[in-house]
């Protein structure tokens, strides 16, 4: 995209996101920088990250960040975009730093099958609450996936992974009775 960047990984290591974002941070940017002679950062801020639930939700992912151009008028077709891995995934074509995702591989048993149902999940608009999870996860860090999944999460680290209700806080009784 022309203001930002999703990428959709799954570590091997519990600190790998973070190596290969820090790599990105020092490598590309003076790569970048020397070639358009031009200094100073090229990312504004931290990366954001959060863990997505396998089964409903990274094909959900997959598909809303490679829709992405189309939402924003860039394309009109997810294989139009240069720098999306639509092409990968629906056609086949080369990726140097790709390797497809269990859940992309369960859509069928060789490559021509699972293109083929790829291609398919296209056909399908995304579901538009499913669009504003997505959106929200993004924007809060925390874990897109169902309840259950996000109740678990929340349990292993001890982070909250709901959203609280909006409105005051509930005043403390200080008159407790013995």
């Amino acid at each position: 995209m022309t203001n930002h960047v999703h990428l959709l990984m799954t570590p091997k290591s519990s600190n790998a996101i973070s190596k290969c974002i820090q790599y990105l941070g020092r490598y590309y940017v003076r790569y970048f920088n020397y070639k358009y002679k031009r200094t100073g950062t090229l990312f504004e801020g931290r990366f954001k990250s959060n863990v997505v639930q396998d089964q409903k939700y990274l094909l959900a992912c997959q598909r809303y960040i490679e829709l992405n151009p189309v939402r924003a008028g860039m394309v009109s077709d997810p294989a139009d975009y240069t720098w999306s891995s639509y092409r990968a995934h629906a056609f086949g074509h080369v990726a140097k730093m790709w390797q497809p995702h269990p859940e992309y591989r369960a859509l069928g048993q060789s490559a021509s099958t699972r293109m083929s149902a790829y291609r398919r999940l296209f056909t399908h608009t995304l579901d538009e609450d499913l669009i504003t999870d997505i959106r929200k996860a993004l924007n809060t860090g925390l874990v897109l996936g169902n309840e259950k999944f996000r109740r678990e999460v929340e349990q292993l680290t001890g982070q909250r992974q709901f959203h609280l209700k909006r409105g005051p806080k509930p005043k403390l009784n200080y008159h407790a009775k013995d």
